[in-house]
């Protein structure tokens, strides 16, 4: 009698007991175990797990700002302006150094900037620099060869070049010169072709001690006289598109020695000036060739 009672009250009590709800890991296992994409779900529930707490997605949250200004900050230094006191940055940052060259061309600047001191060659072409003085080269006595080319200068003070004892080509062209400094000696090449220089701006010993002087380059100025006392070391000479009127026995040649011939002239150019070459022949009995100009 006792064990039917029993029985009738745990069949009484069986429907009410309801088994645990599964979790949510159990569900993930229990759906997808067996098909094709259980790896993917397991990738899937591992990412759910790292982001989707309320811990981690502040975390993940706080990351993407920070990124943006990272970006922003990143954008903004792009933008920036840079700094037009280019006399501010180091030469060698500014210019380009190597192996004792500098080159500055196109950057700018309106004055000589300052040079590593075995600098011997600079190009500092087409800048906007106006005036050279000698605390421009005062520390640096190796250089070689100076190329201002397309600049503004219209003034050089007479002691500029006067250190500078090994430079061997000097170009001035294309500034807006109206008279020469004094030239250091040991020139090879002076190019000073397209600027505003007249005769009273040559002195008359400009070139009479520039015994290596081989190729002189003045076209396209406002010179009214070939330059005085030019070297015997010079091979071209050029002279075009100036004022040049007239000429006399001694500019090339020697008045008085009918016998000098000049061995070393290869080129003379004289076209473009308004000088009938033909009412000098005088001028020419010592040359190889005939200058370069009309001649009727």
């Amino acid at each position: 009698m006792k064990r039917l009672q029993s029985t009738l009250l745990l069949l009484l009590f069986v429907p009410l007991i309801k088994p645990a709800p599964q979790t949510r890991q159990d569900l993930h296992i229990i759906y997808d175990y067996g098909t094709d994409n259980f790896e993917e779900t397991i990738l899937n529930r591992d990412y759910e797990d790292k982001y989707l707490d309320g811990k981690n997605i502040k975390e993940k949250e706080s990351i993407i700002p920070d990124m943006q200004r990272f970006q922003l900050q990143k954008d903004e230094s792009a933008t920036l302006t840079p700094k037009k006191e280019n006399e501010e940055m180091p030469t060698c940052l500014l210019c380009v150094c190597l192996l004792g060259s500098v080159y500055c061309e196109e950057v700018d600047i309106d004055v000589v900037p300052p040079l590593p001191k075995e600098s011997a060659y600079l190009y500092a072409r087409f800048n906007k620099i106006k005036k050279l003085t000698a605390k421009d080269f005062a520390d640096i006595p190796n250089l070689r060869r100076l190329d201002f080319t397309g600049n503004l200068i219209k003034d050089i003070e007479d002691s500029t070049f006067s250190k500078l004892s090994l430079l061997e080509e000097l170009s001035l062209a294309e500034n807006q010169l109206l008279k020469l400094p004094v030239l250091p000696s040991k020139l090879t090449l002076f190019n000073a072709k397209h600027n505003k220089i007249t005769s009273e701006g040559i002195k008359a010993n400009t070139f009479k001690k520039l015994s290596n002087l081989t190729f002189l380059y003045l076209d396209h100025n406002a010179l009214e006289s070939v330059p005085l006392n030019l070297p015997e070391s010079l091979r071209v000479i050029h002279l075009q598109f100036n004022n040049i009127t007239s000429i006399t026995d001694d500019t090339f040649c020697k008045a008085n020695d009918t016998r000098y011939i000049r061995d070393h002239i290869e080129e003379i150019r004289l076209e473009g000036n308004p000088i009938i070459l033909g009412k000098y022949p005088n001028s020419f009995i010592c040359l190889k060739r005939l200058p370069i100009g009309s001649y009727i």
